[in-house]
């Protein structure tokens, strides 16, 4: 007879594939201890810009590959950038953000901390993408970071899970899948709709004072579904569909956080209100 456990695992690499299916494969080879040009620790913030900006990556991405577009974007318009690794799992090198999800905000802390040590700068600002913009809310939220955070920005954030357009729903119907998930991959585990770690999350309210929310989704998101999910409630929250600032803009889920200009003019007002200009289709040329 044939076993569940053999009929879980094509499930489970269905939503892993579908989770990963637009991951650029320079990903696969790009080392993902260094950067490129930015995480330098020498850089200074400026008066006109005083918060270091951290980027945290999404699931299956690192601390290279994700940012190879958006960290110079920042850097040529005088920010101090860094980036970090997180929810690395043995053996697996490069795809990272797949462990526990409580214990990768606690190396955002960590990172965080040592990137204010070294700049000298009272509070920092992030910048995640899929995982990244959600991760970073249980660090704000538990582990003491809106002392440290002045802005957040959340590019395609799974704030409320995702359902990967219904595949999660059919984990039921299979006995052991969740479990199964959960043993290999916990911090894919703990982005499904309702899972605990989310009731956990956005139990008593989705932000917390102090700090600055922008969330921009698209609604050809194809891994975080469905993608109203992605938007947060609070009295500081800017929440942005990129197809309202430009109607012919079809990047799903992977493309708005690697090389959507229009949505990187979208951080930058984020980070810098008091210059803000208007975000149009044309702002992908600026």
């Amino acid at each position: 007879m044939l076993s569940w456990k053999r009929l879980v695992r094509p499930l489970t690499a269905l939503l892993l594939t579908a989770a990963v299916a637009a991951v650029p494969a320079t990903a696969a080879h790009a080392s993902s201890t260094t950067s490129t040009g930015w995480n330098d620790y020498t850089c200074k913030p400026s008066a006109a810009h005083p918060h270091p900006v951290v980027l945290v990556h999404g699931t299956f991405a690192n601390a290279t590959d994700n940012w190879l577009a958006l960290a110079p974007y920042l850097e040529n318009r005088g920010y101090c950038v860094f980036s970090l690794d997180y929810g690395q799992l043995p053996g697996v090198p490069a795809f990272h953000g797949l462990g526990p999800i409580d214990r990768s905000a606690a190396q955002l802390q960590t990172f965080v901390a040592k990137v204010l040590a070294a700049t000298g700068a009272a509070k920092a600002d992030l910048v995640g993408h899929s995982q990244g913009g959600m991760m970073p809310r249980y660090y704000l939220k538990f582990l003491g970071g809106a002392a440290e955070v002045n802005t957040f920005v959340g590019i395609a954030p799974d704030n409320h899970g995702t359902t990967l357009d219904g595949l999660t729903q059919l984990l039921p119907y299979f006995p052991g899948a969740e479990d199964l998930i959960s043993a290999a991959t916990p911090g894919l585990a703990d982005q499904i709709s309702g899972s605990a770690f989310l009731t956990k999350l956005n139990a008593g309210g989705d932000t917390v004072p102090g700090v600055h929310y922008t969330v921009i989704a698209t609604k050809y998101d194809e891994v975080v579904t469905p993608y109203s999910s992605q938007f947060l409630s609070g009295s500081d929250v800017h929440n942005v569909l990129l197809q309202n600032l430009c109607p012919l803009d079809l990047s799903e889920h992977v493309l708005i956080g690697l090389t959507d200009r229009i949505v990187f003019h979208e951080v930058a007002n984020a980070l810098d209100p008091a210059h803000a200009t208007a975000t149009t289709c044309a702002s992908a040329l600026s």
